[in-house]
């Protein structure tokens, strides 16, 4: 594919050399409700991506990555601060993300890095079509700025630079957000660049993917995962009732046309001769359930929605060709991309510096990642799932709710979580440690593990979560405090 006029590699980047404080560039890239197992690299021969497969090949895949808080909002706000949703208060979906917390945006700013951000933000409350003005609640995002904060429409979308005049979007919109960091990336400039790219897909509407994209995949002659069952129509939610094969085909396909823009980054890189002076990262915020277990969307604690693809190079600093078992939060990202750009990690980040683990000096992640659902809301509250907290450890999954224990699989023996184990007398001595792993993460993280809207009102959040129900659900707002 011919450059854009406007994205040729510029003559501001110092291509081939060092940057000018010695510090990396950083290209981070991730696609919204993307599961792990949905790339080539990561055993999956139904689905070409040959640009994630070729990232996997120069540099580490992690096979172990997972999302702390499956759901867009909360696994934002993780990942950009490296802190649990509970303390940044970003407790669930549309909730705002205060703006004096400290992220990664503002730290590399402050170090010196242009930084920029293009496409969903998601983390400026209600409404969903609100502009962010310059400032704060940009999170250090400072020099370049394109952004919906949270919108779907894959084929009517539009975005905001620094005014609030919408600018639309002709045609597939992850083609023009890579144009726009192509463009970002192009500008001349002497500091390091830090740039963010968050694609809307393969989140839902899956229909809404190009055509030329949809037609390299035969719906009948996908597998679909053994875990399948899928659902009567029912109000309240567009899956329901859908052809699982057609869509599992369109999500392939969207996930196979954001491969091709990867592919446009990588190119860009080996063309102004800066792949070896940048860090790309590759990941999701979440994954799908799309039927497995007979469940849709995330919120929820199975592997198809929180286990998300994480793909890192770096060449000469992370090791090619690698795969890497150890466990990594998304919470963790922050303060590992930090140390690995030599940049400080502010007080108060509760993820790990895992920065030896994707320098192959270590093999072991963490020894357990805390995952969970703080508020039954949307797509869990809709499919009766209440409140729940959990553990993946290189071995199990186990989620307990307010009630009591509620999953527990071998996920080395029963990969596809078919067999639940909790409360058999063979696992008892297994459950009690699990479960004491999982009290000292709720210790460690303050949490209370209360009722969602218990919470809300714990947290002085009653305004703001009110607002949100009144934006979301304006027949049926579930109000907190007042009458």
């Amino acid at each position: 594919m011919p450059w854009p006029a406007r994205a040729r590699p510029g003559r501001g980047w110092n291509g081939g050399g060092t940057t000018p404080t010695d510090r990396p560039h950083l290209i981070f890239v991730f696609a919204d409700q993307m599961r792990g197992m949905a790339m080539g690299c990561s055993g999956n021969p139904d689905v070409r991506t040959p640009h994630m497969d070729r990232l996997a090949a120069e540099g580490t895949r992690c096979a172990g990555a997972y999302a702390n808080c499956p759901v867009c909002t909360p696994s934002r706000a993780t990942l950009l601060t490296g802190r649990h949703a509970l303390p940044t208060g970003v407790v669930a979906n549309d909730l705002p993300l205060p703006a004096d917390l400290p992220s990664i945006g503002g730290c590399l700013r402050a170090a010196g890095y242009r930084t920029g951000y293009i496409g969903k933000w998601h983390l400026d409350g209600v409404p969903r079509g609100k502009w962010t003005p310059p400032g704060p609640r940009r999170h250090g995002f400072d020099d370049f700025w394109a952004v919906h904060n949270c919108s779907h429409a894959y084929m009517r979308a539009h975005y905001y630079r620094d005014t609030p005049e919408p600018i639309p979007v002709a045609g597939y919109e992850p083609v023009t957000q890579t144009d726009l960091l192509l463009r970002f990336l192009d500008d001349r400039d002497e500091r390091p660049c830090a740039a963010f790219l968050s694609f809307g897909p393969p989140h839902d509407p899956y229909d809404q993917v190009p055509a030329e994209a949809l037609r390299g995949y035969d719906p009948q002659g996908l597998a679909m995962r053994p875990n399948v069952r899928p659902l009567p129509a029912g109000p309240g939610d567009a899956a329901r009732g859908r052809d699982p094969r057609l869509t599992l085909a369109q999500y392939y396909a969207h996930i196979t046309a954001l491969d091709a823009q990867l592919g446009r980054i990588l190119a860009y890189l080996d063309a102004a001769s800066l792949a070896r002076d940048t860090i790309v990262v590759f990941t999701s915020d979440h994954g799908d359930m799309l039927w497995s277990q007979g469940r849709l969307m995330k919120q929820q604690p199975w592997e198809e929605a929180i286990h998300v693809p994480l793909l890192i190079r770096w060449p000469g600093r992370v090791p090619a060709g690698r795969t890497t078992a150890g466990l990594v939060g998304l919470v963790d990202l922050m303060p590992t991309l930090l140390t690995l750009a030599g940049v400080p990690i502010p007080a108060g980040v509760q993820g790990a510096d895992l920065a030896d683990l994707l320098r192959g000096q270590a093999d072991v992640g963490r020894d357990s990642v805390y995952i969970y659902d703080l508020v039954s809301v949307d797509q869990s509250l809709a499919q009766g799932i209440p409140e729940w907290r959990g553990v993946r450890t290189p071995r199990y999954t186990y989620a307990r709710t307010r009630t009591g224990a509620w999953l527990l699989y071998d996920n080395a023996s029963d990969p596809y979580q078919l067999e639940n184990l909790v409360d058999r007398p063979d696992t008892a001595d297994l459950q009690r440690s699990l479960d004491a792993t999982l009290s000292r993460w709720l210790r460690a993280t303050d949490d209370p593990f209360v009722e969602g809207r218990e919470l809300i009102a714990r947290l002085g959040l009653a305004p703001l979560w009110n607002a949100r129900e009144r934006e979301l659900h304006p027949h049926a707002p579930r109000l907190v405090g007042e009458a």
